[in-house]
């Protein structure tokens, strides 16, 4: 296995695959997951439940909770916020709301994706939106919320 984890990072998980790169000031706790070929740059978290697939960039400021599935080739832009609880309280039980993003999505920086969607194969997410609903397969969406613009052919 060969992989770089960048000395000013909290790297407790052994799941990483061969390739892959992460920067400084990250932390990954040890049950996560993370495949080939990654590049998790600055600034990064990632929980436990979370696994991601091979050839995927995360870029800064990008905080992974449990619940959280990203498929081979996803790219997500700096400062995307994820959540996994639709009725958020402090110091109370939840409902794990599980998220799933799809083999070659693309999620643009600053974008928020509510907990439990997936977004769609070779989908679109442009920089800033909301994403309230699931995001079917080779569509580009943006705003907030989230409207379709339209469908996208994999470059």
């Amino acid at each position: 296995m060969s992989y770089k984890i960048h000395p000013l990072s909290d790297v407790q998980t052994k799941n990483i695959g061969d390739g892959t790169n992460i920067w400084q000031y990250c932390v990954v706790l040890g049950n996560a997951i993370i495949g080939d070929n990654c590049n998790i740059c600055s600034h990064c978290f990632i929980e436990n439940d979370v696994k991601t697939g091979n050839n995927v960039t995360i870029k800064n400021g990008v905080y992974l909770w449990d619940g959280i599935t990203i498929e081979n080739n996803v790219q997500i832009g700096p400062n995307v916020t994820f959540t996994n609880d639709k009725y958020p309280r402090a110091k109370q039980p939840f409902e794990l709301k599980r998220t799933i993003i799809k083999k070659n999505a693309s999620i643009g920086a600053a974008s928020t994706i509510l907990g439990g969607v997936t977004i769609g194969e070779n989908a679109m997410i442009g920089a800033g939106s909301v994403v309230t609903k699931d995001i079917p397969a080779n569509e580009l969406w943006v705003g907030i919320p989230a409207r379709f613009i339209r469908k996208i052919d994999r470059l």
